[in-house]
């Protein structure tokens, strides 16, 4: 089994929009896909009880049992297990990246938020795990999203190729427990979260 952590300290960046997009993909794919909600706001599990879709499971619980959970994911025979967190760089996210084979930090390209990535970065390499930012709700047809990359490079930070930009498709599917893939599979937020999970599955060696 293979564990993804959505991490980032700052809200409103797609973290859980992200998660649940990839934990989809994964299951369209065939896989058995689980889902771990750590965020008290419990906005995946909310999403979970609107869904009338078939998987993925979604289990909202505290980070210290996050082991008993990735246990009982793998005896169940997962594939993949993805990890929504708080917006928090704290204890339970430090407990998140060390359960993740792969850390994804999505952000937007925006000043504000590409700053606030240090501490989420700074964990990660303290979990010693590989991690990506992800570029998300990202503005369409606009050159800051390449610069944005660009500056997170030259710091030394890894960005994933796939960029998730800002559609109507993402805030419209998660209003009845779908995902774009469900709501517009012909869609370019369908196609964006394909090559996304097509890249995540590389990363992982799925």
């Amino acid at each position: 089994m293979k564990t993804v952590a959505v991490l980032s300290q700052k809200g409103g960046v797609g973290k859980t929009t992200t998660a649940l997009h990839l934990a989809v993909a994964a299951f369209l794919d065939g896989k058995q896909v689980a889902v771990v909600d750590l965020d008290p706001q419990a906005s995946a599990r909310k999403w979970a009880d609107k869904r009338t879709l078939d998987g993925p499971e979604v289990i909202g619980d505290h980070a210290e049992r996050l082991p008993q959970l990735a246990d009982a994911a793998r005896a169940n025979g997962a594939d993949l297990l993805v990890i929504d967190t708080a917006p928090n760089a704290d204890r339970a996210s430090l407990i998140a990246a060390k359960a993740a084979d792969l850390i994804l930090i999505p952000c937007r390209p925006a000043a504000f938020d590409l700053d606030a990535i240090g501490a989420t970065r700074d964990l990660a390499e303290i979990a010693r795990k590989p991690a990506f930012i992800v570029l998300s709700a990202a503005p369409v047809r606009s050159a800051v999203t390449e610069e944005a990359r660009r500056g997170l490079e030259g710091q030394g930070a890894k960005v994933a190729p796939p960029v998730i930009f800002q559609r109507v498709a993402y805030s419209h599917a998660v209003i009845d427990g779908r995902t774009a893939m469900e709501f517009e599979p012909d869609g370019k937020a369908a196609e964006e979260i394909r090559d996304f999970y097509t890249w995540a599955r590389g990363q992982l060696d799925m």
